[in-house]
């Protein structure tokens, strides 16, 4: 399987890069900046360009998320944090699958690395721009699955657990290893028999 993962920098990203070629397929991470292929998610003419230099895939990951209202308040959260966690968050996911459809043929899967913070029986008073954000990405793939159904693209929604990352903290219960394992199991799984699900990296359905 040729597959194209986003923000692959550290963390889940990079590990799934790392467990995506031990299981023997083929993976393009996208990065900011560095050695790898570089694509800001919120860019329309970086999408286009790495579109046209990747060519077909058989699966697209959109991994590229960012939490940056941690510890901000009701009173506290401004509005650049609320609107640079949407475009990365949610915006990005969408225009990630926009460019990329060209190259996923039918049969394609794409994969939308949510949070378990954006499901409506997780809400509560903090991360006000990452929950919402992240709640609009699982959105984002309901809507998805349905429109790319006719065209035999299957759509999975994932939460990657709580992780030992920079984002998850290392009090967080797995390790990126183990993330990355089970959200390989379900990309490889993934058909149009699942498409629409929001599960959690073991397989497990989790509300939306």
């Amino acid at each position: 399987m040729r597959a194209l993962i986003t923000g692959t920098s550290r963390g889940i990203g990079a590990a799934l890069v790392d467990e995506g070629r031990a299981r023997g397929h083929e993976v393009i991470g996208t990065t900011r900046s560095g050695d790898a292929p570089t694509l800001d998610v919120t860019d329309t003419s970086a999408q286009a360009r790495v579109a046209a230099e990747i060519g077909a895939i058989d699966l697209l990951v959109c991994n590229a998320g960012v939490f940056l209202d941690r510890g901000a308040t009701l009173e506290t959260l401004t509005a650049e944090a609320l609107n640079d966690s949407f475009a990365t968050n949610a915006t990005g996911v969408f225009l990630t699958v926009q460019a990329q459809l060209e190259n996923l043929s039918e049969g394609g899967r794409i994969a939308i690395i949510s949070s378990q913070m954006g499901s409506s029986s997780q809400a509560s008073g903090n991360s006000f721009a990452y929950r919402a954000s992240k709640a609009a990405a699982i959105n984002l793939g309901l809507g998805l699955a349905d429109a790319l159904r006719e065209r035999g693209i299957a759509v999975g929604i994932y939460h990657p657990g709580w992780v030992r990352t920079d984002m998850g903290g290392n009090s967080a219960a797995i390790s990126v290893e183990t993330s990355a394992n089970g959200l390989w199991d379900r990309f490889e799984a993934l058909t149009l028999a699942q498409t629409g699900a929001f599960e959690t990296y073991d397989g497990t359905p989790h509300p939306v």
